[in-house]
């Protein structure tokens, strides 16, 4: 077999080999040494390089040169250049030894020598590509774990916001419970009240004397009527189709969006329609507040 075609066995690019075999004046080793030495170069990069050797001089009766620093032999200037690039030797004379060309048995055993050199350099190679595979993965692995920590710590954030809304609202919705039934307390109270002057002024008895205020967070104020500005919130009895719900407003609040709070309950409001005195509110109402509709303190609305 060629010794190209053996460099081609090892791996090599076929021109680079070539290039190499002529660098070297076909020594095998050399060539090997040459091309492991420029892997990282393209056949390009290294003809546009190279300097063309210095011509003999006339009478040169050498055979070789050789290494001064070491004494090995070199067939032409290129190889010992190689050399000197590769190991730093400086000092180089002429040699009127004659380097034979190796023997087919020499070439083998130069060859297999080459072989198992690249085969140790990419062991390495792979070796090493391993651990920065593992260091890679093992940064991976980390970014991966972070974003995980974040998410959940975002989530976790999520979770409490929602927790800490629903009990605002639940705390919201008491509130408003406990007022609704103070005012209704509030109304009864008065209208026994009215009731109880009127049957003392159909038996020609004196009044009964007013009844004390509730103290405490559920009073609903006075017994004396106040004027509507006075109210912040008003109390709605709504009559629906499935039955009869008590609702209670800011007084700044849409009819619009008193249709929707019902619609949220599964009621779908066309109109609003009051019995005494007898009127409708239909959608070109609703941007009308429950103020300015006369709906406060409290008003009883049929849903159609």
């Amino acid at each position: 077999m060629a010794d190209i075609d053996n460099l081609v066995d090892m791996g090599f690019e076929r021109e680079k080999a070539a290039y190499a075999l002529k660098k070297s004046n076909g020594d095998l080793g050399s060539a090997v040494d040459w091309l492991g030495e420029n892997s990282d170069k393209s056949l390009e990069d290294l003809k546009a390089a190279e300097e063309a050797p210095a011509d003999p001089k006339p009478g040169e009766q050498a055979q070789s040169l050789q290494c001064d620093d070491c004494g090995k032999l070199f067939k032409s200037v290129a190889q010992a250049e190689f050399h000197a690039s590769k190991s730093g030797h400086e000092n180089f004379s002429e040699s009127t030894v004659e380097i034979k060309p190796l023997t087919e048995e020499e070439k083998k055993q130069r060859l297999e020598e080459m072989k198992a050199r690249l085969a140790d350099k990419r062991a390495t190679q792979a070796e090493q590509e391993k651990i920065d595979r593992k260091k890679n993965e093992q940064i991976r692995m980390k970014a991966t774990k972070e974003s995980q920590d974040a998410k959940e710590a975002l989530e976790k954030k999520e979770r409490l916001k929602e927790a800490a809304e629903k009990k605002r609202e639940k705390k919201a919705e008491e509130d408003a419970k406990k007022r609704v039934l103070a005012k209704l307390e509030a109304d009864k109270q008065e209208r026994k009240r009215k009731a109880d002057i009127e049957k003392a002024a159909r038996a020609g008895q004196a009044p009964p004397p007013p009844v004390a205020e509730p103290s405490g967070p559920t009073s609903s104020g006075p017994t004396t009527s106040k004027p509507a500005s006075a109210y912040t919130e008003t109390r709605l009895a709504l009559q629906t189709p499935s039955g009869r719900v008590t609702k209670t407003f800011p007084v700044e609040t849409t009819l619009f969006e008193v249709a929707h709070a019902m619609e949220q309950d599964g009621v779908q409001v066309n109109t609003f329609n009051t019995t005494f005195p007898k009127k409708t509110f239909d959608r070109t109402d609703f941007g009308m507040t429950l103020k300015e509709a006369g709906f406060v303190p409290s008003a009883a609305l049929i849903i159609k």
